[in-house]
């Protein structure tokens, strides 16, 4: 099968969320089909890590993506039906890139990761799937609920406005929609009722998928994200200043690591050596570093809030035999049971707590992380769920052209 995959970022090096799913997924798929790959790059990508992805796709388009908060990128929002989100992808190339791809080329299929890539896809008669990573209208309106700058606010709802409208309109434009958990897909459907929603999950990173099956019980908790994501500055900040205190101060000899990819200033000023909380800023293509932290740690605790997301460092560190505590909403998309194969607290006092009695009950320790290893070894490995997006793909191809 001939395949146009567009995504807003590049594959390579997979130091996100978005990235990994998509770096692995092109890298199976490669096996089978012929991969035209479109997407945008930041300031900081490379030549060569351009390069790397050439040996899974057949083709690579590559659009260069500019600064992010710029003046016209703001007057294009305030000047249009587009939301920000939309805006910064602009180029006056990119439609016409696509457009002389379509016709020059004969696609069975068209793969967009997220919703905000396609309106500056061509109109065609190409068959299309959308994957929705997370819904951003639910992420961006979370945020917003935790903004101290209330004269922003009015702003940010009419932003998020125009992102649900975007969001519900390419999603019954496109042939089938793929969200990455069941919950994702049920929001989506109450938003579009009658709407078609296959569920294709996240896998975990290749880095810990072959990890040796022992426990390394310890007191040193871990948080693992990368910072250009609102919701990883949240759950850092509520860790380090709500509920890490409360567990140093039942387990004294505990130690806190905050660790991953681009930490923000205001990330980096939680570095604490009172409380023992340090701050591990890893390159974005440190994969062994990545590792080494999940290896080096006793506990993963994530105070997410925001809805949706990959949620890949949870995934992580069930691969690693490191039993992880979080919120409800961190525990979306993976079946885990609580008590069971995760443990779960709604605010900061009762995540803490849960940590507290993990680290205090070495046989619940046990019990949790060999039950999240088996569940991530049966689950949530990449090759069946690369078939199964496969199969989606044909029965696309194979069903009746649209109109």
């Amino acid at each position: 099968m001939k395949i146009l995959m567009l995504i807003p970022y590049l594959p390579y090096p997979p130091s996100e969320g978005g990235q990994l799913r998509s770096y692995k997924l092109i890298k199976l798929l490669s096996q089978h089909h012929d991969i035209t790959l479109v997407c945008f790059s930041r300031q900081h990508n490379t030549p060569q890590q351009i390069n790397h992805m050439r040996q899974f796709c057949k083709k690579i388009i590559v659009i260069e993506r500019g600064q992010t908060w710029t003046i016209p990128n703001i007057l294009r929002t305030g000047l249009s039906p587009y939301p920000f989100l939309i805006s910064i992808y602009y180029s006056s190339q990119t439609k016409k890139i696509l457009e002389t791809e379509l016709r020059d080329q004969k696609y069975d299929l068209i793969h967009a990761e997220m919703f905000y890539t396609l309106p500056y896809l061509p109109k065609n008669h190409t068959p299309t799937i959308l994957v929705e990573q997370t819904i951003m209208s639910r992420n961006f309106g979370h945020y917003i609920d935790t903004q101290k700058k209330f004269w922003l606010k009015p702003f940010m709802w009419i932003d998020v406005a125009k992102i649900h409208f975007w969001e519900k309109y390419f999603w019954q434009k496109v042939d089938r929609v793929v969200a990455v958990s069941k919950e994702d897909a049920a929001v989506i459907s109450h938003m579009v009722p009658g709407i078609q929603v296959d569920i294709v999950p996240n896998g975990v990173g290749e880095d810990v998928s072959n990890l040796p099956k022992a426990l390394h019980y310890n007191h040193h908790v871990l948080y693992m994200g990368n910072y250009k994501w609102i919701d990883n500055w949240e759950a850092a900040n509520i860790l380090a200043t709500q509920v890490f205190p409360l567990i140093k101060a039942k387990i004294p000899d505990a130690t806190l690591t905050i660790a991953g990819q681009f930490p923000t200033p205001d990330v980096k000023s939680l570095a604490n050596r009172q409380l023992d909380i340090s701050v591990l800023e890893l390159k974005e293509n440190d994969f062994a570093g990545v590792v080494n932290a999940y290896k080096r740690s006793g506990l993963l605790v994530a105070p997410m809030y925001a809805p949706g997301g990959t949620r890949l460092k949870i995934l992580a560190a069930m691969a690693a035999m490191i039993p992880v505590v979080t919120t409800p909403i961190g525990a979306e998309g993976y079946d885990a049971v609580n008590g069971e194969s995760i443990l779960t607290g709604q605010t900061p006092t009762d995540i803490a707590a849960r940590a507290i009695e993990v680290f205090q009950d070495q046989a619940l320790y046990k019990k949790i992380a060999q039950n999240a290893r088996v569940l991530v070894d049966t689950k949530f490995s990449w090759e069946p769920i690369a078939k199964k997006l496969e199969s989606i793909y044909e029965q696309i191809v194979t069903s009746q052209p649209r109109i």
